[in-house]
């Protein structure tokens, strides 16, 4: 049994007291369940840095309609967390703060901070503005996009990047060697169907080179290769 005012920690979180809600979000594609369960444990690990507050505590959490909710007893454990999120997967946080009553004369208020996770990594291939890129790096506030179909490099900040689509995650690009090839298309046989297939070169293809494939629009589109991606260079004769 809790005496009243004996442990005022005790009383709170008996009565599922809460200062911040954290919501877990991603934009350009929906995260998998082991994705959101990752970034919930990165709370754990921010627990364990932080100073023994007794009201860094979990009120509840769970999964919610497009994302994750984890309500807890302190605005400044959310932020923490969230700083964490932002230096850890890029990405943005917005917080909201709402009044619920007053107190001795001062207002009461509690704090939604929605961190929003980019759907995309660096390498995956992405439609945004109009075209295909790939982010090629994070920035403080956002990414290096480069563009696939001509060499062009530019700055994007999160807030810019809402609207991009994933297309296809690094893992799901097509590496292939080209049986034929000219000035401007390669021929290739399809690893799935074991046909021939043809691909538009990319701008930056040099001959004797594998190419880097994604599915797009129903077709084949050729990757101009990235730093990570380290192609075999081709053989010398």
């Amino acid at each position: 049994r809790m005496a009243n005012g004996v442990c005022l920690t005790c009383t709170r979180r008996a009565g599922n007291y809460f200062e911040a809600t954290v919501q877990l979000r991603s934009s350009a594609r929906r995260l998998s369940e082991d994705e959101f369960t990752k970034l919930r444990r990165t709370l754990d690990a921010v627990l364990e840095k932080l100073s023994d507050d007794p009201m860094f505590f979990i009120t509840t959490e769970g999964p919610v309609t497009g994302g994750y909710d984890v309500v807890l007893g302190s605005k400044g454990l959310a932020r923490a967390w969230g700083r964490h999120l932002v230096n850890e997967y890029g990405g943005m946080v917005v917080e909201t703060n709402s009044t619920v009553g007053r107190k001795d004369g001062v207002d009461v208020t509690r704090l939604t901070l929605l961190y929003r996770k980019p759907g995309y990594e660096i390498g995956d291939v992405v439609h945004w503005r109009n075209h295909v890129w790939r982010p090629s790096a994070w920035t403080k506030d956002g990414a290096i996009m480069e563009r696939v179909d001509r060499r062009e490099r530019t700055g994007a900040t999160w807030r810019d990047l809402e609207s991009a689509k994933v297309v296809a995650q690094r893992h799901e690009l097509v590496e292939v060697e080209f049986v034929n090839e000219d000035a401007s298309v390669g021929e290739f046989l399809n690893p799935t169907t074991w046909t021939m297939e043809s691909v538009r070169l990319p701008y930056e293809h040099t001959p004797g080179r594998t190419g880097l494939l994604v599915r797009y629009d129903d077709a084949w589109l050729g990757l101009p290769f990235m730093a990570m991606d380290a192609p075999e260079p081709p053989e010398e004769a």
